[in-house]
């Protein structure tokens, strides 16, 4: 049987990445009795093989778990674990749409930082009650204190009550199961009598089971052999399968109000389990869909090419695929002249945009040419017509063009103050437009107004080094601003390079295309003739580097004689090179694409 609702918890894990969010999870398994000692592994729900190499959350996870409190009930606690970065917000915000509260997770010894901010916010427009929890006390440089009055003058909690814990070692742990049961609010809404209505958190393909769904119910009951309508989409299914994770697939006879588990009605295709999506049942079926979430708006687009032009058809399945666990991707058919064909791939960020290059790579062993990264920018006509612009390549002539517009973005960055004037240095060479500068203790926080095409390409690769990694970093869209654009051309061997064209700002196109041609001439192997590579804007050349060629010495046959041997032999030679580079390709390898566009490391 379901649950009492008043015995129900759902919540969500919030905090900046590496905090311990994952750890902590881990805990509340263990204690809850989850998992046995010996099933237990670190990070347990992170269960992708990049998750745990680079000790990040790409995706969010739900447990359901079971809890005696001191008052002798036990709680029914459906936990999700969301993603830190910036670039996975969009798991968030999916997350918290289906929770009624939140644990503010804060290291102590870092204290507040941007995601924090970014993510505490999401919970308070979703109404959350928010528990702030202070991790990883056993820390030797941990300053709990501190951070308490931080928490309280960054963002504006009440941090006098804060769970003191740390995830590691267990402290705290018990505390904070209790506060769970008694501060965090039980589910808004739920009737077991009404038409079954459940909202459709999150959709995944299982190679055995086809594809789950992740839901939330609301009212009503979901159980096997229900025929069930997903609203958006019209489709009816017979449920065959109602289950929970605790982490371990368990199944169950139904899910009840408020509680949270999946289901599955031998679905082959994820289209028809659209994200933010309702499902009722067929006979008796609710008379208002729930609202669902935003779509995730791509911020970075590239386009992703085979090496291989064979390939092509491998990586539109592949693509396929990895857009059914990743609402957030967004793709579509490409071709270009030098690359063959490929896909134009929209992402939410350029960590992201490294995940599903790395994951198409590996899982579906696929050799790949990335582009630059760009963004979407407004062309205007003469004739005053708009068009959006996704790939540098299709810019149309200037003199069609009245004016052209960029995405802006507001950033975030604190700081500890001594790496302040390095990064106001990053900001103004960026652009950047200072909004705010404050402090709270030694930290500093930065609000600047960016163009978000001086960030996609090593923004946040050089503010991690000139802060030595501790400064953080969110953003968010500010609209569309007229700019001074033109679109730079890379030509290696007289011949244009579309996959490097990129859109840049009229005072950086000088520095940023010298650049890129000297990168290129130390990535380029030689050949044997000799290789001009050129920036150009229009028919403008404003920078050159030249890869000398591989030399036969072709006068080592001669001992002594006359000069005009040599001469003659070395003229021939000349001729023979000089129909080699009318006629010879330069190929360029991958990883001269990927090294090129990493800009500014030096």
């Amino acid at each position: 049987m379901s649950k009492p609702l008043e015995h129900i918890r759902n919540f969500a894990i919030i905090a900046h990445i590496d905090h311990g969010k994952s750890t902590l999870a881990d805990r509340l398994i263990q204690t809850c009795g989850g998992l046995t000692a010996r099933e237990m592994s670190e990070q347990v729900l992170d269960n992708m093989d990049l998750e745990r190499e680079r000790g990040i959350t790409i995706k969010a996870q739900t447990v359901r778990l079971k809890y005696t409190a001191k008052d002798g009930i036990e709680y029914q606690l459906n936990l999700m674990d969301t993603p830190g970065h910036v670039d996975f917000a969009y798991e968030v915000s999916r997350s918290l749409a289906s929770c009624e509260g939140s644990l503010l997770i804060v290291d102590a010894s870092q204290g507040v930082e941007a995601q924090t901010l970014a993510n505490v916010y999401q919970a308070i427009d979703n109404d959350h009650d928010i528990i702030p929890v202070i991790n990883k006390i056993d820390l030797p440089a941990a300053e709990p204190e501190r951070v308490q009055q931080q928490i309280e003058d960054v963002i504006g909690l009440d941090a006098s009550d804060a769970i003191l814990c740390s995830a590691k070692t267990g402290d705290g742990i018990g505390d904070l199961l209790e506060a769970i049961c008694t501060r965090l609010p039980q589910p808004k809404e739920g009737d077991a009598a009404a038409p079954a209505k459940a909202l459709l958190v999150d959709s995944w393909y299982d190679a055995y089971l086809g594809v789950m769904v992740l839901v939330r119910v609301i009212d009503g009951t979901l159980r096997k052999g229900q025929k069930v309508k997903f609203m958006a989409t019209g489709a009816t299914r017979e449920i065959d399968r109602v289950g929970v994770f605790t982490p371990k697939l368990e199944i169950t006879d139904e899910l009840g109000p408020g509680e949270m588990g999946f289901v599955t009605a031998a679905i082959k295709d994820i289209s028809e389990t659209r994200v933010g999506d309702t499902i009722t049942d067929e006979k008796n079926p609710c008379t208002k869909a729930l609202t669902g979430f935003k779509p995730s708006v791509p911020m970075v687009f590239c386009s992703l090419f085979p090496v291989d032009s064979s390939e092509y058809e491998k990586l539109k399945e592949s693509l396929g695929k990895l857009a059914l666990n990743d609402s957030s991707l967004h793709y579509e058919i490409e071709s270009s002249q030098a690359l063959g064909m490929g896909f134009r791939c929209g992402f939410l960020g350029l960590l992201h945009m490294e995940i599903i290059q790395e994951r198409l790579e590996r899982e579906f062993d696929l050799d790949l040419i990335p582009t630059a990264p760009s963004v979407v920018y407004h062309i205007y006509s003469t004739k005053g017509e708009k068009q959006e612009l996704y790939n540098p390549v299709d810019m149309p002539d200037v003199v069609k063009i009245s004016k052209i517009e960029e995405p802006w973005i507001k950033a975030t960055i604190l700081t500890p103050d001594e790496y302040l004037g390095g990064l106001l240095q990053l900001c103004e060479d960026r652009r950047g437009i200072q909004v705010e500068l404050t402090y709270a203790g030694n930290r500093a926080m930065m609000v600047y107004r960016l163009p978000l095409n001086e960030v996609v390409f090593d923004f946040y690769d050089r503010l991690k080094s000139i802060s030595r990694g501790y400064a953080s970093f969110d953003y968010q869209l500010d609209g569309y601003e007229e700019g001074e654009l033109v679109k730079m051309t890379i030509l290696v061997n007289a011949e244009s390079v579309d996959a490097l064209a990129m859109i840049v700002h009229k005072s950086q196109a000088d520095p940023r295309g010298r650049q890129l041609c000297e990168r290129l001439k130390d990535l380029i192997p030689r050949q044997m003739f000799k290789i001009a590579v050129q920036a150009a804007i229009g028919g403008k050349i404003i920078a050159r580097e030249t890869i000398s060629a591989m030399r036969k010495d072709v006068t080592a046959k001669c001992y002594g004689g006359d000069v005009s041997r040599k001469r003659k032999l070395l003229d021939k030679q000349k001729k023979g090179k000089k129909k080699m580079r009318q006629y010879g390709n330069v190929e360029i390898p991958q990883s001269a694409f990927i090294a090129a566009l990493k800009m500014g490391d030096d």
